[in-house]
């Protein structure tokens, strides 16, 4: 999770919501990626998204069988569906994202995909609450 903040502080640095993920497999980041929608000018440029290709691209193989994905904020349902269609094992994320938050609001999803996928949420919770945090109160200045 210690690789997610860090991704999620470049995010803030430049400008973007500070979200940021990595995908281990075998014990070895294969993948990175923080928020670059205003950057990119696209609203697919999440940091999960970022990090599947990254991933992807590094075992030259979209299915990342085994994988676990690191991410800051609770995904979408954008990115959560990415994440379930490239066959990651593990999600770990920091805070909750109750607005678009995929575990958040789709509870009914959620439940069928029980078994498929492991969740363990709440990891550095404070630490990604807080970027977040930091982040939109200074866009409200």
């Amino acid at each position: 999770m210690e690789e997610a903040i860090k991704e999620a502080e470049l995010a803030l640095k430049e400008n973007e919501v500070p979200i940021g993920a990595v995908i281990v497999h075998k014990n070895k980041i294969i993948g990175r990626g923080h928020n670059q929608v205003e950057k990119l000018k696209d609203p697919t440029a999440h940091a999960e998204i970022i990090a599947l290709s990254s991933a992807s691209n590094y075992l030259k193989d979209w299915r990342l069988k085994g994988a676990t994905i690191y991410i800051t904020c609770e995904p979408c349902l954008m990115c959560m569906g990415a994440i379930l269609l490239a066959r990651i094992k593990r999600i770990v994320y920091g805070t909750k994202e109750e607005k678009f938050g995929f575990f958040s609001n789709y509870p009914e999803f959620y439940n069928s995909i029980k078994g498929k996928v492991e969740v363990i949420s709440g990891i550095k919770e404070e630490e990604t609450k807080f970027l977040l945090k930091k982040f939109f109160e200074k866009k409200r200045k």
